[in-house]
């Protein structure tokens, strides 16, 4: 999958961690989607917002993620811990156009296909976003991420491998099989729907278990 970014579902942080005040949540790219957005379904009652489209290099938008909990800032675990400070609960849900591999707009290559594998590296990666391991120097992370995104590639790849096992989460009200996996800093799931997009997830203090997945039926309300 070619994107602008290998992460250009995540939101932008500006210095501490926290979303930079211009991070780009511009409703434009939602709507010129031509697919739908997923995010948990009305089971869920807390906030809600919009983070940020994914483009592929011909600007078609091809991913998109929404938030849905506690605005998730960079957090060293190790830090929070010794602070007493909660920990935030929220789950992010990667919406991802299933695309078959295909020509580009200016004819001058090819466009990976998109995949289930590709909605469980975009929430790999979304997950690492926001996490780094206790007692990291912060000039060690970029490195640490570098290394934990090609690690989250590799899992990706091996949807049928150990780290991964099966959950069935209910989409539009109908059970749909996810791929699983836990770590330290969270889970992340990815699955496929019926309306022509893969569906990936991840987020921390709330419980995958009992997430359901919906159609959002107007992407503007979250702007």
């Amino acid at each position: 999958m070619e994107t602008t970014s290998r992460v250009g579902a995540q939101t932008p942080a500006a210095e501490g961690g926290q979303p930079a005040p211009s991070a780009p949540r511009a409703i434009d790219g939602y709507l010129r989607a031509p697919f739908p957005w997923y995010g948990l379904d009305e089971a869920f009652t807390g906030p809600r917002w919009l983070m940020q489209v994914g483009t592929a290099a011909d600007g078609a938008v091809e991913h998109g993620s929404i938030g849905h909990g506690d605005e998730p800032s960079v957090r060293n675990e190790h830090m929070a811990a010794a602070t007493d400070e909660p920990r935030e609960k929220f789950a992010v849900v990667v919406t991802v156009a299933a695309n078959p591999s295909r020509r580009s707009a200016d004819g001058t290559g090819l466009l990976e296909a998109t995949s289930v594998s590709s909605a469980a590296w975009l929430a790999g990666v979304g997950l690492l976003s926001f996490t780094w391991p206790g007692q990291m120097d912060h000039s060690l992370r970029d490195d640490w991420l570098d290394q934990q995104t090609e690690t989250a590639w590799a899992l990706a790849d091996d949807l049928e491998g150990p780290e991964w096992s099966r959950l069935s989460l209910p989409v539009d009200g109908v059970p749909v099989p996810f791929y699983y996996r836990e770590s330290e800093f969270g889970w992340v799931l990815a699955g496929s729907t019926g309306s022509g997009v893969h569906v990936g997830a991840y987020g921390r203090g709330m419980s995958a278990y009992g997430l359901g997945f919906a159609v959002v039926k107007d992407v503007a309300a979250y702007a």
